[in-house]
């Protein structure tokens, strides 16, 4: 007698690991640069810091509006997608029938199989089935505007205060190099982390955030340098 066994699908974390991985990164990269280039224009701890921070809530508050705002259409859009479905299914169960068994029939099914299929699936949920198969929609992959806001403020939050945090305990004439330093070891290890929940290749995850990082505060690094010296 076969026994069952629970299985962990990783496509279910697919809504709160792109929001979390999304304000993350970003949030160590745009940090970390904005207080690379204002140091590296000769300016003091102080000014860091009050940068520093400003960058921190105006951040956060940009990745929950973006995020909710993005969100927010892709859930309209399957709401509408779902309205007209539910429509479709009291005007003409007919065709709607027949539609489901054509997509099981393309999938590899017998076509007396497929309609047998479609009219035990329809009986039981007909909304969800031609939710799931014919629109793409399900529970686990569904917009979620608030959870993706919320997600996406606070990671951002809290990876903003990393880089953050190293400012204090560096001397003045260190802080890029100190800032630079640990924000890439931070993004190194958030790309590990995001790869590992989302079961991608952790080297490539690594590398890829680790390189844009570098290059991001490379720049505002050398524009910081350049407008310190002219002002």
């Amino acid at each position: 007698m076969s026994r069952l066994h629970a299985e962990t699908h990783l496509v279910s974390r697919i809504g709160w690991l792109r929001a979390a991985v999304l304000g993350a990164n970003d949030e160590i990269v745009s940090t970390a640069s904005l207080i690379v280039g204002v140091a590296s224009a000769s300016a003091g701890t102080s000014d860091v810091l009050v940068a520093g921070i400003a960058g921190l809530v105006a951040g956060a508050m940009s990745m929950a509006a973006g995020e909710y705002v993005s969100v927010s259409s892709q859930s309209d859009t399957e709401n509408a997608d779902l309205e007209r479905e539910r429509r479709e299914l009291v005007s003409q169960p007919a065709f709607e029938r027949e539609e489901l068994a054509q997509i099981y029939v393309d999938r590899g099914l017998q076509p007396d199989l497929a309609l047998t299929v479609a009219d035990q699936l329809m009986a039981k949920h007909a909304l969800g089935t031609h939710a799931r198969d014919e629109l793409g929609i399900s529970e686990m992959t569904a917009a979620r505007p608030i959870q993706a806001a919320l997600t996406s403020a606070g990671t951002f939050a809290v990876g903003a205060a990393m880089p953050l945090a190293m400012v204090l305990p560096s001397p003045t004439w260190l802080l890029v190099w100190t800032v630079s330093i640990a924000s890439l070891f931070f993004l190194a290890l958030l790309g590990a982390i995001g790869a590992r929940a989302g079961g991608a290749n952790v080297v490539k995850a690594t590398a890829r955030v680790t390189f844009w990082g570098a290059l991001a505060m490379a720049l505002t690094a050398g524009i910081g340098a350049l407008v310190g010296t002219v002002v």
